[in-house]
């Protein structure tokens, strides 16, 4: 049966969809109206798991209306910024600005399960932090009033500590944008989430009700300077903040969603010798295998799995200490370590059964060997791997290569991070970017490590962060696909926040945070691309220039009032649902009547798929075999659909999906008479919207 909501241009209704998903599987759970029936459902479950006992839950004020708010649709939209866009044909990052859960309510449809790792750093409520106000939803006219007459920005309501609501109205807020951000992440997505002490472990909590406690990684604690706004009021009571948090949840346990093998803490080896020595600590890797000499086969044992393992024996081998290298060569420890890093080892008498098969096989004769093998496990499964032993007792010798790297100029030590962070250069953050940013702003570094966790190079991996901010999130994404040649992309939202409270904001000409998010990302675009210019100008001759500025860029997108005056049209509470679905009806046929023009076809065309699931990266060219009506054939790389914005639907048109069944059809539902639209569902079912 039509309803209300069917006429109207909304986003993705998950309460609805959620119940639907019920009906399906248990249809005998509702009544014949359609309504859940609470108690039939309490007698197909185990009374055990029926409480209506006090059991312990996190609850707080407005808990359950931010839960309904995180699904309840939007009936807003995206219009597209070309003038602020940046190579806008050439890259599919997009940045958004709009109020973030309006925002990710519209790409919830589109989105879903498509996102790898989300990074977020959200206001930390020290007190004078700004809240985002979600009535939003209860009363848009305010936003659209500041959003589009305001230039100089919105204002966001500072919360007071003082105030009875302090940390719900915080909890609030997080709760619904952590609901509706969980339906994007994949299967095998990861979210990142900035925090410091005030409600860290508020957080936790909240993040265990959404994500569930049994996909918890870690919290991660991260050293900060004071100047990059990890200090806090209140020092001449309590000791001085230099430190935040990081909590790191995935989608699903089950899944390897982390590379936890891709997280190094990284320092030089000369101030990490210099370390040791400090601390009267023993530095292991001391000694160079100058010359590896001649290898001979000795013999041939078996592994547990009964394949073999080749054992030889070297001839004519040169090893010598790193002092006295120094010494005949006349160099310096540095240049010794540097000229010989891939024969600088220490020797270890680890056990494992592949050492005990090569002792057992050659006995106590002294020198150099080494095996040629197959492991089954480990870094090297399943890859020919070569192990040296060398003396008596056949002591493993463990390569400087294999925990440090060269970088140039500098050999840096490889450690496997844990969840202590010390290692990121905060000093010049505020200026990262060529755009200074007063607060909270983070190293590109620091999320980079979060890519490099949770992300691959090779896959078109998509991030999203929806407290963009500066733009740090943008700013990394871009320069670690130079970096590593990868394919990653982004989605940053933004509110266009007024800056008026940031003088240096202002000074430089910003009127909005937003307007700093996007300007940010187009000076590191730019700059990316004249870096690559510089190094590969090849790329750039011969017509290949699309190709080689590819990823360096972004789409601007705005929240905007939804194109369709219907919008405003409410129901009268004193008439049947009859009543008011014709009454909808006279109402749209009425006020939009001269709904398509040329100067807002675009628009209309964007809003329309987005509220059908395509993606804002989609494409749309014209069908020439449709002769009476223009009809587009848009797709996104996932889906696809025939599409006409036309104010009539000519009877050929209708006379084609007769034959051709298997289109997926959309176009305007003042578009069709009442024959044309039952003949159009008549021969399409589902795979027609009249919208």
């Amino acid at each position: 049966m039509e309803n209300i909501n069917d006429l109207m241009p909304l986003s993705k209704d998950w309460n609805k969809e959620r119940l639907t998903q019920l009906r399906n599987l248990f249809p005998d759970l509702f009544t014949n109206e359609g309504k859940l029936n609470i108690e039939e459902l309490k007698k197909v479950v185990d009374p055990a798991s029926v409480s209506e006992t006090e059991r312990y839950e996190f609850r707080w004020f407005g808990k359950s209306a931010a839960k309904r708010n995180a699904y309840t649709p939007s009936n807003a939209t995206l219009m597209f910024d070309d003038a602020r866009s940046v190579n806008p044909n050439e890259s599919e990052n997009l940045i958004i600005e709009g109020e973030n859960l309006e925002v990710l309510k519209l790409l919830s449809g589109s989105y879903r399960e498509q996102v790898k790792c989300i990074y977020i750093d959200p206001p930390y409520n020290t007190g004078g932090d700004l809240i985002y106000n979600d009535d939003f939803s209860q009363d848009k006219k305010a936003y659209w009033e500041d959003a589009g007459i305001t230039e100089n920005g919105i204002k966001i309501d500072t919360n007071i500590e003082i105030d009875g609501r302090y940390h719900s109205n915080w909890l609030n807020m997080m709760y619904s944008r952590l609901l509706i951000s969980r339906t994007l992440l994949k299967d095998d997505g990861a979210i990142f989430i900035s925090i410091d002490d005030n409600e860290v472990h508020h957080l936790k909590k909240l993040c265990d009700e959404v994500f569930g406690e049994e996909n918890y990684i870690n919290t991660v604690s991260i050293k900060a300077k004071p100047s990059a706004g990890a200090s806090g009021g209140g020092e001449d009571k309590r000791l001085k903040k230099n430190t935040e948090y990081l909590m790191i949840y995935v989608k699903n346990r089950d899944i390897d969603a982390l590379d936890l093998d891709k997280a190094y803490d990284e320092v030089k080896l000369t101030e990490h010798i210099q370390y040791m020595r400090d601390e009267k600590k023993s530095w292991k890797y001391t000694r160079v295998l100058k010359e590896f000499g001649t290898k001979e086969l000795t013999t041939t044992v078996k592994d547990g799995d009964g394949n073999d393992i080749k054992i030889f024996t070297h001839s004519n081998f040169e090893m010598k200490s790193i002092s006295e290298l120094i010494e005949e060569e006349g160099i310096s420890e540095e240049e010794v370590y540097k000229k010989y890093f891939t024969k600088v080892f220490r020797d270890t008498n680890a056990q494992s059964s592949i050492r005990g098969r090569v002792m057992t096989a050659i006995g106590k004769e002294d020198g150099l060997f080494s095996i040629e093998y197959v492991p089954r496990s480990g870094r090297n499964k399943g890859q020919l791997t070569t192990v040296y032993y060398k003396g008596t007792n056949k002591d493993q010798i463990a390569w400087l290569k294999d925990i440090a790297v060269e970088n140039g100029t500098d050999i840096t030590i490889r450690a496997k991070t844990g969840t202590l962070w010390l290692d990121f250069n905060w000093n010049n953050v505020s200026k990262e970017g060529e755009i200074s940013f007063p607060n909270g702003k983070k190293p590109i570094a620091f999320i980079q490590r979060m890519l490099e966790l949770s992300t691959n190079a090779e896959n078109e991996d998509l991030i999203l962060d929806f407290f963009g901010g500066s733009g740090s999130t943008g700013h990394a994404v871009m320069d670690l696909n130079f970096k590593d040649n990868g394919n990653r992309k982004f989605i940053l939202i933004q509110l266009p926040e007024t800056t008026e409270n940031e003088p240096d904001l202002v000074k430089a000409g910003y009127k909005t945070i937003s307007a700093v998010t996007i300007d940010r990302n187009k000076k590191v675009a730019l700059k990316l691309i004249e870096d690559k210019k510089a190094k590969q100008p090849d790329l750039f001759s011969n017509g290949h220039k699309d190709d080689a500025i590819n990823g360096l860029g972004f789409k601007v997108f705005k929240l905007v009032k939804s194109n369709f005056p219907r919008v405003e049209w409410a129901p009268d509470v004193e008439k049947t649902d009859e009543e008011n679905i014709a009454s909808l009806k006279k109402y749209i046929a009425d006020k939009e009547a001269q709904l398509v023009t040329a100067f807002n076809r675009n628009e209309l065309l964007t809003e329309i798929l987005l509220k059908n699931g395509f993606q804002l990266n989609y494409k749309a060219d014209k069908q020439e075999q449709f002769k009476k009506n223009e009809i587009l054939l848009a797709t996104d790389g996932i889906k696809e659909t025939l599409i006409c914005l036309d104010v009539t639907i000519e009877a050929d048109t209708v006379e084609y999906f007769k034959k051709h069944t298997d289109k997926k059809f959309i176009c305007l539902e003042r578009a069709l008479d009442t024959t044309k639209k039952y003949n159009l569902k008549h021969y399409l079912g589902d795979m027609f919207n009249a919208f």
